[in-house]
């Protein structure tokens, strides 16, 4: 019986929480294509799409995929000193490794990181290799942090693309 009561109290709780998980719920609006498309066509989004295509990163996200990118809006981007931006277009290494740390292997949707936070999975890896580390802030936004502890908040889910997903974030990381 007390096994009973704990998985029905467990599942109301998984239920709440996946509805009150994250403060942020507005989905931005989906396109049709792959991810480059998708990004590259979407007016919140357009400056990190060019980001990517200076990257070299077209071929690999126009592939099967899935991938989710994490992708910083033109608000967080314009946020950056022209200087960074500068050094980030003369360096296509650095620029690719800088935009490969906000793409990860796999589909995670809203409810896939519902489900990753739910099972205690709090990191993921990237394309290169490096780790983001997913956290809950105290007004429940989810909150990314790189191997170099900067932080970025998500500000949109669910930009779905053929390949994969987009979640908007609110700075670049692996600066």
């Amino acid at each position: 019986m007390k096994k009973l009561v704990l998985s029905v109290a467990a599942a109301l709780a998984i239920g709440l929480f996946s509805n009150n998980l994250f403060a942020q719920t507005t989905p931005a609006a989906s396109g049709s294509g792959d991810l480059i498309t998708t990004i590259s066509t979407n007016a919140d989004y357009q400056s990190f799409g060019l980001l990517l295509r200076a990257a070299n990163l077209g071929a690999t996200l126009k592939g099967a995929g899935p991938y989710t990118i994490f992708a910083p809006n033109n608000t967080a981007l314009s946020n950056l000193s022209p200087d960074a931006l500068d050094r980030l277009f003369q360096d296509p290494a650095k620029l690719a490794t800088v935009l490969k740390g906000h793409i990860v292997m796999g589909k995670y949707d809203k409810a896939g990181i519902v489900k990753a936070l739910s099972t205690k999975m709090t990191a993921l890896k990237t394309l290169d290799g490096q780790t983001l580390t997913l956290a809950l802030t105290a007004s429940k936004n989810l909150e990314l942090t790189d191997s170099q502890g900067n932080k970025t908040q998500v500000i949109a889910f669910d930009i779905n693309a053929s390949n994969g997903v987009i979640i908007g974030v609110n700075n670049l990381l692996f600066k």
